[in-house]
């Protein structure tokens, strides 16, 4: 015991979650209030990424089932959900909350095994978000002319949301809780790679008595999506996902009447000056790019580094990488769990080996890989120049580009150099620098002295490429309402 210093890394027991999930062997659609086979009865596999295995059938809506699906909620937006009184919506929404925690285990589980994340932070992360927005919202429903005072806010209509894969649902959350709030209804595409935990929570909505077609969900591939934002019976879309993606649909929809918002891609700088609180900086880069394996669109994959701190600061995250425990997501020890899919771990290798050939340094975790399912260490680029591909695209993976400044005037022009403009963080003691520094920050979130924290209460979105609208806080009920 008396050779061990502090940070040194440790061996622990396995600790696998042990509660009973029912995950179901073939999913249907959930249209009007019921679960239903496609009208093509065809099914795609879901694959557990820790092991590379089918684990659910999920159904392969088409457009017949996304007429099926626009036709319902548009039924249940002028008879029912358009014309009940705003706390009686606001009842659904708290009751579907309750029992989203009622069953927050089984649904993280189900996150974990479906996408790959570690169990502790589907569990201590995800889901109790997921609860705080229906909750948040359900507190919004009867008063939204406190928020649009002299607006006299009425609803949209039928909002089509489409989610990706890296939060299925906390993503799902984000946009169904606030549509519902302001009284429309909702057809909602998950992404293909994770659809099961979106099949549990229409089960969720069956059990709270929600009144059928409010909420439909048709799974499928990009064509249903497509199927569902082109759909000419659809008031409003909501889209998550890849920039190429959102370009297409804000093409897609400019000579219709349809209202648009898009969460798209992001490339966040993470900001250290010298002085800041070091270990606390470099927790602080840990959770924000390898906690979350890079998997959201806000993750803090270029780190900059004032240069008087720079070769402390990689020696200290050097070591920290090392610590990183990577292995079955449904351990409780586990840090990195799997990578979504085996496309996307083909998408993070080739821009490693781009950063490799464009001459930049990897510094590589030793952790040893499990054999089977899809997997990437922990790693990190040094001498990265702003040219490089690594410092430019959306890696989505586990992986940091670090480039260095001087000033902070350097550091801002660093930060805003991208197309993106979704997120950032600042790490320093002074006050008045972190308000100097983000004022000059094209960045919808930026984090002083943290990152990656959310709240219901707080707007989350971006600038630039990194889309438009609001999702969160007061500001998440404007896409969603009409003001006479």
């Amino acid at each position: 015991m008396g050779d061990l210093k502090f940070g040194d890394a440790f061996d622990y027991a396995a600790a696998p979650e042990t509660t009973p999930v029912p995950l179901q062997k073939q999913y249907e659609l959930f249209l009007d209030g019921e679960f239903v086979a496609p009208s093509s009865g065809k099914y795609f596999w879901s694959v557990n990424p820790s092991n590379g295995k089918r684990h659910a059938r999920i159904a392969r809506g088409e457009e017949k089932d996304v007429d099926a699906a626009v036709r319902s909620a548009r039924k249940a937006y002028e008879k029912v959900w358009g014309p009940m009184a705003p706390a009686e919506r606001g009842k659904y929404l708290y009751r579907i909350a309750r029992l989203i925690q009622e069953k927050a285990r089984e649904l993280a589980i189900l996150e974990t095994m479906d996408g790959g994340k570690p169990i502790k932070e589907s569990r201590d992360v995800d889901l109790p978000l997921v609860a705080a927005h229906f909750f948040y919202y359900a507190g919004w429903a009867d008063k939204l002319e406190y928020a649009f005072p002299g607006g006299r806010p009425e609803p949209v209509g039928v909002a089509s949301q489409v989610i990706p894969w890296n939060f299925p649902l906390l993503m799902a959350a984000w946009k169904i809780a606030p549509a519902l709030a302001c009284g429309n209804t909702v057809v909602l595409k998950p992404a293909e790679t994770t659809s099961v935990t979106a099949m549990h929570l229409a089960q969720i909505f069956q059990d709270a008595g929600l009144p059928p077609g409010v909420v439909n969900i048709v799974t499928g591939a990009g064509e249903t999506g497509a199927a569902l934002i082109d759909h000419p019976g659809v008031d409003k879309v909501a889209f998550t996902g890849s920039t190429a993606v959102g370009k297409a649909i804000a093409e897609s929809v400019a000579d219709t009447t349809k209202r648009l918002t898009l969460e798209l891609g992001g490339k966040a700088a993470n900001i250290v000056f010298e002085d800041a609180a070091i270990e606390q900086a470099v927790e602080g880069v840990i959770n924000g790019i390898y906690f979350n394996q890079g998997h959201v669109c806000c993750a803090g994959s270029r780190l900059l580094l004032q240069e008087s701190i720079h070769d402390d600061f990689i020696a200290r995250l050097d070591r920290r990488i090392e610590t990183l425990r990577v292995g079955d997501p449904l351990d409780k020890n586990t840090d990195i769990g799997a990578i979504n899919s085996r496309e996307q771990l083909g998408r993070i290798t080739k821009l490693i080996g781009s950063g490799i050939e464009e001459g930049a340094e990897l510094h590589e975790s030793s952790a040893k890989l499990p054999e089977d399912g899809f997997w990437c260490r922990p790693s990190f680029f040094t001498g990265v120049s702003a040219s490089h591909r690594i410092a430019r695209e959306e890696i989505f993976g586990p992986v940091l580009s670090v480039l260095t400044f001087r000033t902070p005037a350097e550091a801002v022009a660093r930060a805003n150099d991208t197309c993106y403009g979704l997120s950032a963080g600042i790490w320093t003691d002074k006050g008045s620098k972190i308000f100097q520094v983000a004022d000059q920050i094209r960045a919808g979130v930026i984090w002083a002295n943290t990152f990656n924290k959310f709240d219901p209460t707080s707007p989350f979105g971006g600038f630039k490429e990194s889309g438009f609208g609001r999702e969160g806080g007061l500001q998440g009920l404007r896409p969603y309402v009409q003001l006479g």
